[in-house]
């Protein structure tokens, strides 16, 4: 680094949304305090890994991860939940200059500048209010908290995260205040269980503008619904309170889009894995909530393969997509995680029947998504532009997350702009995708 030059970071994000958020704090801290993002690991004075430690394989892209930057700078600090349990990056890389576990953005600031001191320069130290953001400006991730109650038997996210903490409600809107201020339209709420919000500090008031808000699932979405943005939830968990939230969707408050990990239909399945709320009545309530708002989009995830998952089981679960009709779904085949308790279940499911599985729910499910999408065909939908192309923009309409769920690809008479909000005539639909052209703006 040359005398009073900017130190320079190079950053590597992996994992969930909520590592990026984790991610999007550190770089603001440290742009901040003057650090320069670098775009190569070559020649920064410092890298920072932001691991993932869920499953076996993003394990081994974080040690992959750290292996490169090792290689090619040497001086690495690494962050994240895999950071919760060192031992396995400290045997690999022992030259590693720090490990920490997620949300530990002290430690990690520690780090830097032990490796590389800031150096003060009034004009570089200037951070817009909204923070530096990872993802592009017209949308963001909103963490509402940190951790989770739940103790499902194939996750050890509360290992690494641990247990619920919940934001105040004010803190919460008057972040995203500031990002709906410099331009971001879509608002993407996320935690590990959205729907528990609050609990662990009882639902408490704090001061909002003129009135006192409740940390409360219901009570935040509302409030965010005023915002002017879209509000996308993620990560919600059925519990009876979401009921509520339907209404708000069907006033246009809040988008009529739901991210339930069901993670299964059989009682056997869910009970050993220990998945909260009663889903015997989940059927039901999806058909009550799509009473209530008919434009209602459900994603959900789900788990092929879990330990003791029967033949009976698999159909079982056909049968009842086949009913819920869930518009967006992704699918895992089961892994055995470190330190999980589902390990030790009895009836582990062979690798080839898992992907036999897969295979078989994935082509289920394209005939569903399809039929899904084939009724918007004909219809008016709001979209909103992601990438512009010389003839054709790309973009998602209410019913589609970023980077998750399918796209909408748009003609139009004049140039669109990334993050301009169109109103699209649905011409044709695929198995996950809509084809349109733009009729308003």
């Amino acid at each position: 680094m040359q005398q009073g030059s900017a130190p320079k970071i190079s950053f590597v994000s992996l994992g969930c949304p909520k590592a990026l958020v984790d991610s999007e704090r550190i770089i603001t801290r440290l742009r901040a305090e003057g650090y320069e993002l670098a775009r190569q690991h070559d020649g920064a004075d410092v890298v920072i890994v932001n691991t993932c430690g869920f499953l076996d394989s993003a394990k081994q892209e974080s040690l992959s991860a750290i292996g490169s930057a090792m290689a090619e700078n040497g001086k690495v600090i690494v962050t994240g939940c895999m950071g919760a349990e060192p031992e396995q990056i400290e045997q690999a890389y022992p030259g590693v200059l720090s490990i920490t576990g997620p949300q530990q953005y002290e430690s990690v600031l520690d780090a830097v500048h032990r490796a590389s001191p800031p150096v003060h320069n009034p004009h570089l130290d200037l951070v817009p209010p909204q923070g530096i953001k990872l993802t592009p400006r017209h949308y963001a991730y909103l963490k509402i908290s940190e951790g989770c109650n739940n103790r499902c038997t194939f996750c050890i996210i509360p290992k690494l995260r641990g247990d619920l903490v919940s934001r105040p409600a004010a803190d919460v809107l008057r972040e995203a205040e500031r990002l709906v201020a410099a331009g971001v339209k879509e608002l993407l709420v996320i935690s590990q269980d959205t729907s528990a919000y609050g609990l662990d500090i009882k639902y408490a008031e704090s001061p909002w503008k003129d009135r006192n808000v409740r940390a409360r699932f219901l009570d935040l979405a509302r409030e965010l619904g005023e915002l002017g943005a879209w509000v996308r939830l993620h990560y919600v968990y059925p519990y009876p309170h979401v009921d509520e939230v339907i209404g708000l969707m069907a006033e246009g408050k809040v988008l009529p889009y739901l991210d339930i990990p069901f993670q299964h239909a059989s009682p056997n399945v869910l009970k050993a894995m220990r998945r909260p709320a009663a889903q015997d009545k989940t059927l039901d309530r999806i058909k009550a909530w799509r009473t209530t708002c008919p434009d209602l989009a459900l994603r959900s995830t789900f788990i092929v393969g879990f330990p003791g998952e029967t033949d009976e089981d698999f159909a079982y679960l056909l049968d009842w997509l086949d009913e819920a009709e869930i518009d967006r779904l992704g699918c895992f085949k089961y892994e055995p995680v470190a330190g999980a308790t589902s390990n030790a279940l009895p009836g582990q499911v062979p690798d080839e029947v898992k992907q036999e599985r897969w295979d078989a729910l994935m082509a289920r499910q394209q005939k569903i998504s399809a039929r899904r999408l084939k009724r918007k065909v004909g219809t008016r939908q709001q979209i909103i532009i992601d990438e512009v192309g010389p003839t054709v923009a790309k973009g998602r309409s209410k019913a589609d997350a970023p980077d998750i769920d399918g796209s909408v690809y748009l003609s139009s008479r004049r140039p669109l702009r990334v993050g301009e909000i169109v109103t699209a005539k649905i011409d044709r639909a695929d198995e996950y995708d809509l084809h349109g052209t733009v009729s308003g703006f």
